[in-house]
């Protein structure tokens, strides 16, 4: 169930699900899913709560010019941005949760709008893209540190170290291009050996800052649908060190951003979500401030993109 959120994206209006419109960005928070402890609460469950906050200075000024984006920060009357809360969830029941998340997401889609998820952990993405399955097939690009391909862990199939295992098995998921690996994780030789099977396009980090986001950009056919996930540890920590697993050698800033104006220029983005915020490990709140501003540069792109 979805629940009203003190603190709305940027102070914008906070509506109910049944009077979402089409074309709108509709923001949603999910603050619980799978996890591995049953039980527990989640790590990032605060996550959507702290991005809100960190944006609520720039509340008064939505219709301010924003030199990232080169334009107002809001593009008034070009796409409504609305915020429809949060859904918490309980880590005693991730059926329910899972269950709520897709069917939240499809009910978006299904208005014409488009989703934009404040999660929660990496399991989120997994029940966000099966809310896709009545849509048509679209690309997938994941920014993160790690692979993400192991099939199980503790007997557990769609916990946070498996969303693009379970992407991969999605008929209308048409190919996964995974960029920022860096560092240890999760993955064993096998699981990187699954993912090149699949055809998964690996991007590490070193390689964005040796040679820019080209390759990635060239990955996108011309006129695709795509979707973008975003882990915040595919950040580099002195820009997100709100995460669970920081590891050096992450993308900046500027590198993600200009990593979705490229796919923005190729592509028609379909769906966005942002996931693995952990507002313990933050630091005054320059985390979820950046994750706030990735955001706010999104919902800048997609306005844009309406007026094309």
């Amino acid at each position: 169930m979805l629940t009203p959120v003190s603190q709305t994206f940027l102070g914008l209006p906070q509506i109910d699900i049944e009077d979402v419109q089409p074309k709108d960005l509709v923001i949603v928070g999910v603050c619980e899913c799978t996890p591995y402890t049953p039980g527990q609460t989640s790590h990032a469950a605060d996550g959507p709560t702290e991005i809100r906050n960190a944006l609520a200075k720039y509340a008064k000024w939505t219709d301010h010019y924003d030199f990232d984006s080169g334009a107002p920060m809001i593009n008034a009357g070009k796409r409504r941005i609305v915020d429809i809360g949060n859904l918490k969830g309980d880590p005693n029941q991730p059926a329910e949760n899972r269950a709520a998340i897709t069917s939240t997401v499809a009910q978006i889609l299904h208005s014409g709008a488009i989703s934009i998820v404040i999660g929660g952990d990496d399991s989120v993405p997994i029940p966000v893209l099966k809310g896709f399955e009545e849509q048509e097939p679209f690309h997938l690009v994941q920014i993160d540190a790690h692979l993400d391909w192991r099939d199980e862990r503790n007997g557990i199939t769609e916990g946070w170290s498996s969303p693009m295992r379970r992407a991969s098995e999605m008929t209308w998921v048409e190919k996964i291009v995974q960029v920022g690996l860096r560092g240890p994780g999760s993955a064993r030789p096998e699981d990187v050996h699954d993912a090149e099977s699949y055809g998964a396009t690996l991007i590490a980090a070193r390689d964005i800052h040796a040679h820019g986001i080209a390759a990635v950009a060239e990955a996108i056919p011309e006129a695709s649908r795509c979707f973008i996930t975003i882990d915040c540890d595919g950040l580099d920590p002195g820009v997100i060190p709100a995460v669970l697993s920081q590891i050096p050698g992450g993308l900046t800033y500027w590198q993600v951003v200009e990593l979705i104006e490229a796919v923005s220029a190729r592509a028609t983005i379909i769906g966005f979500d942002l996931v693995e915020l952990t507002p313990d490990r933050d630091i005054n709140g320059v985390g979820a401030l950046t994750a706030g501003r990735i955001i706010c540069n999104l919902c800048s792109m997609l306005s844009k993109a309406t007026q094309t």
